[in-house]
């Protein structure tokens, strides 16, 4: 099943960018397409697939940060190529 999962990480410390980037790093190097806009970051792909490589990469991003925030919204669908018809 193909999923769309939309993601925002907000590390509560002063360093918070470095966090940020390092993290959407690791998802670009993923096998994965990835989406980013100012607000979020968007992964899309096979769901257990997709699933095990953020729960890695969530792991690891948590576990160089004190305390940190992910907010994530998983679709069932890939969206990947959704395109606006209004």
């Amino acid at each position: 099943m193909q999923i769309s999962v939309d993601l925002t990480l907000s590390p509560l410390q002063d360093d918070y960018e470095t966090h940020i980037i390092e993290f959407i790093k690791v998802l670009r190097d993923s096998k994965f397409k990835v989406l980013e806009n100012p607000l979020s970051t968007q992964i899309f792909g096979e769901m257990n697939e997709l699933m095990s490589f953020l729960t890695e990469a969530i792991e690891t991003s948590f576990e160089n940060t004190d305390i940190s925030v992910l907010t994530m919204k998983i679709v069932k669908t890939n969206r990947s190529n959704y395109e606006p018809h209004f």
